[in-house]
């Protein structure tokens, strides 16, 4: 059984039944996608091997409820985008840039519910400033697509002309210890950038 002050374990098992060890009961992916928006914490293991399965089983829910009509929230564009960032050299940035971002929205998104809940009554004028969290939220974003793009410029290799014109690599050309103390130090200062973004979004709630 579930610890209760834990996350809840799902069992998954190999007829692709899904367990839920705290109810004791048998649930399906929707049941699933309701624990998330409850807000509920749960893991998926499997039931045979007791591994970690639950980024599988939650891309799973993504793409079903992509599939039901009228609830796409994914467009094209971005999951072109997202697909070729999978091998390439800022794959690793792109986690934690979408999950910042998330979290500046989950927060905005709260806010915005409360004033929505004494719109009734208002005047046009008041209802008017109900537009306020949602430019923050724009703001917001903005700045982290700026961060996003800073990584990116870091990570970027000179231009292709550029290394055209560059003599054969040689001895004398080998990255030294201070280049690769230097590329050390910008990973680092990234990893500030991210953590203080951190710190701006917890000053939103």
């Amino acid at each position: 059984m579930a610890a209760k002050d834990g996350p809840v374990v799902i069992k998954k098992y190999a007829n692709r039944r899904l367990y839920n060890t705290g109810t004791s009961t048998y649930v399906t992916l929707e049941d699933l996608a309701d624990m998330v928006k409850k807000g509920e914490e749960f893991t998926v293991q499997d039931a045979k091997s007791g591994d970690d399965i639950t980024h599988p089983v939650l891309t799973q829910i993504i793409f079903e409820l992509e599939n039901k009509e009228g609830q796409n929230m994914l467009p094209i564009s971005f999951l072109r985008q997202l697909i070729a960032f999978y091998g390439d050299q800022m794959q690793m940035i792109v986690p934690s840039f979408l999950e910042q971002s998330m979290i500046a929205f989950s927060k905005e998104q709260e806010r915005f519910r409360e004033q929505m809940k004494g719109t009734v009554g208002k005047s046009p004028i008041d209802v008017m400033n109900m537009t306020t969290p949602m430019k923050a939220l724009e703001e917001q974003t903005r700045r982290n697509m700026e961060m996003f793009q800073n990584a990116m410029r870091m990570f970027t290799p000179f231009p292709a002309a550029g290394a055209a014109q560059a003599a054969p690599a040689s001895s004398e050309t080998a990255p030294t210890g201070k280049e690769t103390s230097e590329k050390g130090g910008d990973l680092q200062d990234l990893k500030e950038q991210i953590a203080a973004m951190q710190r701006k979004l917890d000053t939103l709630s």
